[in-house]
């Protein structure tokens, strides 16, 4: 519902980016947006912001306190870091003078960690906090490779501060800041090195083994999709994003890494999960992109609270409802709105639909976007009917993204749109979806046949079974390994029957299954909150 952009980046600076790399781009940007806010980061109730010169300037530090400690050229760091601006300093730091980064989930346990950092034979990791640095104490045998680790967060280290194989992330700033006095244009000398067809970063993805593949992905692959993203989406300098899917997901480094730097866009990092509706309302994201989860979660809570409320609260809620989903659904049909039905959508978005969206935090958002796992039709459609412009996109790791979404115009809840700009996608006899583009990835660490499996001719093989409407939308069946067939040889697709199961605010998890039977069957897990309120 939020206003257009006051202030769009001009394509031929757009244009001029895909030359750089990320560091290089940050250093572009701080020379012409300097004193602007770049980061907000909200702790103890208080929003700090960091300019665009602050930005780099910690990002100077790191990289020179990384050299410091013999960080070189190619080497691999490992990255444990929960959603805070130290992430950004850190990974940028190190890719300026030449380092690779992959992130990792800071839910992982002790030796998911140790498999990451062992697979990439990191020679470093930045941990968040003394949570993770445990979990890499309790496996340092092995991590022989591993010459030293660094914490974020100081809270509960003191005990540790004898161990040599710890380091505080402000001592290796303040390395950073002595090698600049010595050196002044040490930084610019490394950081002019890189090449936008250079390794940037490796995330972690699942594997068809049950072992997890490391996706490689370059500067160029990243911000050709951060570029197609700023050319389509309703985004401008100073616009906030909202930083809350992990860091080792592909989704916030295509935005944070890429459409963030490369748009001029604010960071911003909630407090912590608890208090995201209510960071959400102070800070009014304009743009914003989750998972299915979020949306999922966030509806039932809704629909509970209405429920709970009194009877002409929740009557009116849903007579507004019902005018929405009216608007919805002439709008996926193409068909056109009567003015009678707009003059009371107007009114139910005073009376309903705006408070709400304030209320959750949403209220600002020009665009919101749902990824990775499918979501149910009804999730989109009960959003939509309330005002909120939220699509269903697809993408992957390997492809360097999102790379497909719903058009403004063409929203149909059961599908996930149409192509960005320059990017091919086709469907195999098999009901495979390819996909080719300069964003996908360059392959999987160390892994050739793989990687041989998954690119052949250009063409990136997804894994996922899907066909195209006859509008020219991709819809996803789900995973191409998991169709199913009942005894009668009738395929069906559990994922598609899940995710419509979990629209309902009492039902938590589902699970389908019936290969080879007579009939489908589903184990339902209750959501014991919502059934209890």
């Amino acid at each position: 519902m939020g206003k257009g952009p006051a202030e769009r980046i001009d394509q031929k600076t757009l244009e001029s980016f895909s030359q750089y790399t990320f560091p290089q781009i940050l250093f572009k940007q701080a020379e012409r947006l300097g004193s602007r806010v770049a980061i907000r980061e909200k702790a103890y109730g208080i929003w700090e912001t960091y300019t665009w010169e602050d930005y780099l300037n910690y990002v100077r530090w790191v990289a020179l306190g990384l050299l410091s400690i013999g960080l070189k050229r190619g080497e691999h760091i490992g990255i444990i870091t929960d959603n805070h601006p130290e992430w950004l300093f850190s990974e940028l730091g190190a890719q300026a003078v030449g380092a690779i980064t992959m992130n990792l989930y800071t839910s992982s346990v002790p030796k998911e960690l140790a498999y990451g950092l062992q697979r990439i034979k990191a020679v470093y990791a930045i941990a968040q906090d003394q949570e993770q640095v445990d979990k890499l104490l309790e496996t340092r045998e092995e991590l022989p490779h591993i010459r030293k680790v660094i914490y974020i967060d100081p809270t509960g280290m003191r005990t540790y501060r004898d161990n040599p194989w710890l380091m505080s992330f402000a001592e290796l700033l303040e390395l950073g800041k002595e090698l600049e006095r010595q050196q002044p244009n040490r930084f610019e000398e490394e950081l002019w090195e890189g090449e936008p067809g250079d390794l940037a970063l490796m995330l972690m993805t699942s594997g068809t083994t049950g072992l997890p593949k490391i996706a490689m992905l370059s500067y160029q692959n990243i911000i050709d999709m951060a570029r197609k993203w700023l050319e389509t989406a309703p985004i401008g300098i100073g616009d906030n994003w909202i930083s809350i899917t992990p860091p080792a997901w592909i989704v916030d480094q295509m935005w944070g890494m890429g459409v963030a730097l490369c748009g001029g866009m604010v960071m911003n990092f909630p407090e912590m999960p608890e208090t995201i509706a209510e960071d959400m309302r102070e800070i009014g994201p304009t743009i914003m992109i989750t998972s299915s989860r979020f949306w999922e979660d966030l509806a039932s809570k809704i629909r509970v609270k209405i429920n709970d409320a009194g009877f002409i609260k929740r009557g009116l809620f849903y007579l507004c409802q019902k005018i929405g989903e009216g608007v919805v659904d002439r709008e996926s049909r193409k068909k056109p709105i009567p003015g009678w039905l707009k003059f009371l959508n107007w009114v139910a978005s005073w009376l309903i639909y705006r408070p709400l969206l304030d209320r959750v935090g949403c209220l600002q958002l020009r665009v919101a976007i749902t990824g990775g796992h499918p979501i149910s039709p009804d999730v989109i459609r009960f959003f939509r009917a309330n005002g909120l412009n939220l699509k269903q996109a697809y993408g992957l790791t390997e492809a360097g993204g999102v790379f497909q979404v719903q058009p403004d115009g063409e929203v149909k809840p059961e599908t996930v749109g149409k192509p960005l700009p320059r990017i091919e996608v086709r469907v195999a006899e098999d009901q495979e979806v390819l996909v080719k583009s300069p964003s996908v990835f360059m392959g999987y660490y160390e892994d050739p046949e793989e990687t041989a499996a998954t690119l052949s001719d250009g063409w990136l093989h997804t894994g996922d079974a899907g066909y195209f409407d006859e509008d020219g939308h991709l819809v996803i069946i789900g995973r191409k390994k998991d169709i199913m067939r009942t005894k009668e040889g009738e395929a069906f697709s559990p994922d598609f029957i899940e995710t419509r199961l979990k629209f309902s605010p009492y039902i938590k998890e589902a699970v389908i299954f019936g290969e080879g039977m007579p009939y489908i069957t589903a184990m339902i897990n209750i959501d014991m909150g919502t059934v209890g309120d």
